[in-house]
């Protein structure tokens, strides 16, 4: 029971929370590749929106695991407390 909720800990560690903090970098991100976009060659601006892209597809994918990840930790420890008689 102690592994099952110490890993549920380290898992929740890494989750992205909708801070005040985690807004405003993720609106100076913005700014900036609003910024680089304007200085861009339609060529490189494309090359851009691909690379950025790929990273929303390696996000999507990593959200995907840690979701299954944690369902699958958070049935092991449903299973724990009904098998556990103390």
């Amino acid at each position: 029971m102690q592994d099952i909720l110490k890993e549920l800990y380290q898992t929740l560690e890494h989750c992205p929370r909708r801070t005040a903090e985690y807004l405003a970098i993720n609106h100076k991100i913005e700014g900036e590749k609003h910024y680089f976009t304007q200085k861009m060659s339609l060529d490189d601006y494309q090359r851009f929106e691909a690379l950025e892209r790929l990273y929303t597809q390696s996000s999507y994918l990593e959200q995907i695991d840690a979701f299954s990840h944690g369902f699958k930790l958070a049935t092991m420890l449903m299973c724990a407390v009904f098998v556990d008689k103390s």
